[in-house]
């Protein structure tokens, strides 16, 4: 059973003991948690075995002020030998490299630690390198996100050297972080080898090369790895050579089921080499082809294996790809047939009335659930069009809301 109380009186016997004022955000949230636990148990319900710990810097709700180097020192002494906290949120705060050290020192004597997120801080490649230290004697952690920090290359090849040897890190987003050609490859040869991490995300790195080096490792990784489920590559200059390589290594992957290439600049010869792979019925299930530019032939090259021949894929992805009525209406007649294919993607496209009668259509019935998809239709003058709607795949970014239905 967790212990909220307990962990808000050991703060405040920390921040004693160290001479400093409890943080005012840290103490509303630690009592939060001990007023929900006393709820709880004034109504009779099950004790929550476990405590996650919210502190998000851009909850304007509870605070105006974001935590420092020193709220990270205060929390480590705070939560090294907690056996009730398994989960820490730390994202868009002050934290700078001093910081990270007093994480580093919570990780490696921590022993019940699960999920970190440190997104949208100020740590750079020392943090990361005490940070990947850590995570060598670590046995606990299963969640990582750096997402966001500028590690830089150098941060980014200390954490794939800590996967040669962590055996717990089954997460780790790492996108938005300034990683380099160098530092991609690192991870991608790690892989080879390493039969933990499940989910990677290495979004937006500095690359300076038009061969596609990062793509051709990650696909010869694809190609043996055994234990990788989700992988994102936004923003990592693939072209339709990379998707080729990808496709090669997809063929013989037994493991993948989410794969995302939004924001390249993949056109429909990378789309064709896709619809390729789906007629194979691979174990993929999840595929964001998202701002890209496959256009109208590239969407019906995905229909026709879509048709009849994919039975595995449940999301597909093809938002702002210059497709017109022809590819879009192919796409609707494919989910017609296509009885596993449930959440379809659109917006951003030529919304030509064709296509908006054809998902409109799909959507009278019952065949796509509007939480489905990213257009609703409405009628003007007889005429169907299609609003967007702000759904998507809501993973891996920056702004997360904190309150309200879209919350985690």
């Amino acid at each position: 059973m967790s212990d909220p109380a307990g962990v808000l009186k050991r703060y405040e016997d920390v921040c004693e003991e160290m001479g400093v004022k409890p943080a005012p955000f840290i103490m509303k949230v630690l009592e939060k948690e001990k007023d929900d636990q006393i709820t709880r148990e004034k109504q009779k319900l099950d004790p929550k075995d476990n405590m996650d710990i919210v502190l998000r810097g851009n909850n304007y709700l509870l605070t105006n002020t974001r935590l420092t180097d020193s709220d990270a020192l205060s929390l480590y002494k705070t939560l090294a030998n907690n056996v009730y906290v398994t989960g820490l949120d730390l994202r868009y705060n002050n934290l700078t490299d001093e910081g990270a050290v007093h994480i580093g020192k919570l990780l490696e004597e921590t022993c019940a630690l699960r999920g970190l997120n440190l997104q949208s801080n100020d740590i750079g490649p020392a943090g990361a390198e005490n940070i990947a230290k850590a995570l060598q004697v670590n046995e606990t952690l299963v969640s990582l996100k750096l997402n966001g920090n500028k590690i830089e290359n150098k941060g980014g090849m200390h954490l794939a050297g800590c996967l040669q040897v962590n055996t717990a890190l089954q997460e780790l987003d790492i996108g938005d972080a300034d990683l380099g050609t160098q530092s991609i490859i690192a991870l991608a040869t790690v892989l080879h080898h390493n039969s933990t991490l499940k989910a990677l995300c290495v979004n937006r790195p500095l690359l300076f090369s038009q061969q596609e080096e990062t793509t051709v490792h990650m696909s010869l990784m694809l190609k043996v790895n055994s234990t990788l489920k989700e992988l994102h590559l936004q923003k990592c200059d693939i072209r339709d050579f990379g998707a080729d390589r990808l496709v090669e290594a997809l063929q013989h992957n037994i493991a993948l089921t989410y794969l995302d290439l939004s924001c390249n600049r993949i056109t429909r010869d990378g789309a064709k080499a896709f619809s390729k792979l789906l007629k194979l019925n691979t174990p993929l299930e999840i595929l964001d082809l998202g701002f890209n530019r496959i256009e109208d032939d590239g969407a019906v090259s995905l229909s026709q294996a879509l048709v009849s021949l994919n039975s595995n894929l449940k999301t597909l992805v093809i938002t702002s790809n210059n497709i017109e009525a022809t590819g879009l209406c192919a796409i609707a007649r494919a989910m017609n047939t296509n009885t596993t294919l449930t959440s379809v993607f659109i917006w951003g496209n030529h919304l030509q009335e064709l296509a908006c009668v054809a998902f409109n259509g799909l959507m009278e019935s019952g065949r796509l659930d509007i939480k489905d998809t990213d257009v609703k239709p409405y009628i003007v003058d007889g005429h169907v069009l299609l609003a967007e709607l702000n759904h998507g795949i809501r993973r891996h970014y920056y702004w997360t809301p904190f309150y309200g239905s879209d919350a985690e």
